[in-house]
């Protein structure tokens, strides 16, 4: 069985070939799309690479949820009322590993 080429590597040859050949052949709005999907797909490729630490998922189990949509629901229900810090310490931590994935280096600066 072949483990080669992984999906992320996938996402990530795609990528690297609109940053370069595809940019590189075109001008204006073909290029600016270009650019984009080439961005799209290297979130793809962090996100397929960049597991939720346990610190988040460990969140969300104090919370008594096993994931963002349970827990979106238990908010929604009230079912969380009175635990405004455990809540706000769960989406500190998920918000902080969505940007780790959509925009790497943005806490650094």
């Amino acid at each position: 069985m072949t483990t080669h080429p992984t999906a992320a590597e996938l996402v990530a040859a795609v990528a690297m070939f609109l940053e370069t050949d595809v940019r590189a052949a075109c001008d204006g709005q073909v290029g600016f799309h270009a650019r984009v999907a080439a961005n799209a797909l290297r979130i793809v490729e962090r996100e397929l690479l960049c597991a939720a630490p346990s610190s988040v998922h460990d969140a969300l189990a104090e919370l008594g949820v096993v994931d963002e949509a349970e827990l979106t629901e238990s908010i929604r229900a009230g079912d969380l009322d009175g635990r405004a810090d455990d809540v706000m310490a769960c989406l500190r931590l998920l918000v902080a590993h969505r940007l780790s994935i959509d925009h790497p280096g943005y806490a650094d600066g």
